[in-house]
């Protein structure tokens, strides 16, 4: 299948259209943060503003929170409803790159490595619309982890953004079944792939921030004993969270029972190194000082998820360093570690 086209101002229609079938979700700041929400009938308007969002599409697989199942005491014993999510199938449309990798890491887990049934169920139902960076962040670094801010093989469809118009490829087949039922899209001429192409190397340039990933894993595990420098390094944090609430590729969760008398539920929640109760336990918290949690998040991210599925957990997308009260830059951190 050659690419097609649609007019931004067709966007709309498109998004009823589709609405018939599936839930169409796409980027929306009417609710303050940037997420991805419902299409309301009126916010078809995001290309005109949106460059990603705060919550990263992870939200929509693997909710800050979430009810697992209901239980209940009687006379014969514990009675168990179970709550598997039930949205239907989702079309999220404006996906970047780097979130759409992200998942990609992110399934290693919950679907390789271990079957979460919940995250599963909501990724199986998911289509993703891809849209390339015409213009990154100055905070990205996606290009140093292999990504390209204006390509991507993690979606089922991709829109490049030519103007007036979105060119869209088809990735997958599930792309491309559901680019047959847009009755709004045209075929694309060979002008518009030229202006697509030039579009997503300009994009690639723009990216200035870097870090350097070779021999990384050697260096990480050199500094694992660096005190010192761990203690430099975390000196300003807040141990607030919020690098890993935004960050797409984070899934650490606790979990935890809610009773009242002879009925309760079993909720999952995201919870995050950074903070002073993560690894606390009865006996013993292992990681009762700042740095120690600071030097977890960083070696998680860039040996251990390296070391254990061969990929960085980390897709460059630069939230992190956008959103951290005291201006905290991974790209800096990476960069000054040196073997010793």
């Amino acid at each position: 299948m050659g690419y097609k086209k649609i007019k931004k101002d067709q966007l709309k229609t498109l998004f009823d259209e589709l609405g018939k079938d599936y839930s169409v979700l796409v980027p929306s700041r009417s609710k303050g943060d940037v997420k991805f929400d419902s299409w309301d009938g009126d916010n078809g308007d995001f290309t005109q503003w949106y460059r990603n969002t705060t919550i990263p599409p992870k939200a929509l697989f693997f909710p800050p929170v979430e009810e697992m199942f209901r239980f209940h005491k009687g006379d014969g014993g514990y009675e168990v409803e179970e709550l598997l999510p039930d949205e239907g199938p989702q079309v999220l449309l404006g996906v970047r790159p780097c979130d759409a990798r992200a998942l990609k890491i992110i399934d290693i887990l919950f679907a390789d490595t271990y079957k979460d049934l919940y995250y599963l169920k909501r990724r199986e139902n998911a289509i993703l619309v891809g849209l390339g960076c015409n213009e990154p962040c100055d905070t990205c670094f996606c290009t140093s982890l292999g990504i390209s801010p204006g390509e991507s093989q993690d979606v089922d469809l991709l829109c490049t953004d030519i103007g007036d118009e979105l060119l869209i490829e088809t990735v997958s087949d599930k792309g491309g079944d559901l680019l047959s039922k847009m009755s709004s899209v045209s075929d694309a001429s060979s002008e518009d792939e030229s202006k697509a192409k030039k579009l997503v190397a300009s994009a690639r340039e723009k990216i200035t921030r870097q870090i350097n990933t070779s021999g990384l894993q050697e260096k990480m595990r050199s500094n694992f004993e660096n005190r010192e420098y761990w203690e430099g390094v975390s000196r300003k944090c807040m141990s607030c969270g919020i690098c890993t609430y935004v960050c797409p590729t984070c899934h650490c969760f606790d979990i935890c029972d809610e009773n009242n008398k002879k009925d309760g539920k079993r909720v999952r929640n995201w919870d995050s190194c950074k903070l002073p109760l993560f690894t606390r336990m009865p006996m013993e918290n292992p990681r009762h000082e700042k740095w120690r949690r600071i030097r977890q998040r960083y070696h998680h991210k860039f040996e251990y998820y390296l070391m254990n599925f061969e990929t960085i957990a980390c897709t460059g997308c630069g939230r992190c360093i956008r959103e951290c009260p005291v201006n905290v830059d991974v790209t800096e951190i990476i960069g000054s570690i040196q073997t010793i």
